[in-house]
């Protein structure tokens, strides 16, 4: 076997996952911990968080957890501070946390509008300012933010969840130009429906109701959803890829149920 030490991508990465206590953010964490690298996890739910390190443990990954709200930054400079001192310098950041509270502007509840955003988009925002400088000094690093299909396509009774995804994706751009010949590169992956807790937690009368607003603006052409396991293969491959773009921008988006040829 060659030295591989020669080809840093061969090395276990330190990454930083995002909203890892359920859904995409767990499986990201757990693909890339499976594929050897060291991952801190965070989220506000520490048992859940507690559960799923447990689990990376378990299947030989290293790991470390830690609480993490995105919406404060005391709890992000705690955690990248716990952070380091256990894995040391972050080479990576999956900046997956989420959140959307569906209902029509006029009757929504003002601090959930607020909450969509501070998380959504401030979020990532400060965490990309706490972990940049770093980055930075050694010329080498990734930023991948998952963002939505919303930021191009708004849906009804989403509107602050569209539109800090809109500035998502705009913040993604305008920081792979700042960054441009740094050695850190920006990726962000525009999701379309995909399976997990996301939407699990919305009354059923307004999952319908969001449903339905959809139907006649043509944002609901077929009701399948990608696994999360999708969006793990997706960040493992653009971190794998080459270090000639510092930008890329993935869609993903379910495939349609496959048509019966049969007459009817």
């Amino acid at each position: 076997m060659g030295d591989e030490s020669a080809n840093p991508q061969l090395q276990p990465r330190n990454i930083v996952v995002t909203g890892a206590s359920s859904g995409i953010g767990s499986v990201v964490a757990q693909a890339l911990a499976a594929n050897g690298d060291r991952v801190a996890i965070g989220a506000r739910r520490g048992d859940r968080l507690d559960a799923v390190a447990t689990h990376i443990r378990e299947d030989g990954g290293e790991v470390f957890a830690h609480a993490l709200d995105v919406t404060s930054l005391e709890s992000i400079e705690a955690f990248f501070a716990a952070a380091q001192t256990s894995l040391g310098a972050i080479d990576v950041v999956i900046n997956n946390a989420g959140l959307s509270i569906p209902a029509p502007v006029h009757e929504s509840d003002p601090d959930c509008l607020r909450r969509e955003i501070e998380t959504n988009l401030i979020g990532p925002m400060l965490i990309s300012r706490q972990v940049l400088p770093s980055m930075i000094e050694r010329k080498t690093g990734d930023l991948v933010f998952v963002g939505s299909d919303n930021a191009d396509n708004p849906r009804p009774q989403q509107a602050g969840y569209s539109a800090s995804k809109a500035g998502l994706k705009n913040f993604c751009r305008t920081l792979a130009m700042e960054l441009e010949g740094t050695g850190v590169r920006v990726t962000h992956l525009r999701l379309g429906p995909t399976e997990s807790e996301f939407g699990l937690s919305w009354p059923h009368d307004r999952m319908v109701s969001v449903l339905e607003n959809w139907a006649p603006f043509g944002l609901t052409r077929h009701l399948n959803v990608m696994p999360a396991s999708v969006v793990a293969d997706a960040v493992i491959h653009a971190l794998g890829a080459p270090r000639t773009s510092a930008f890329a921008n993935i869609e993903l988006q379910p495939m349609a149920p496959i048509q019966n040829d049969e007459a009817p």
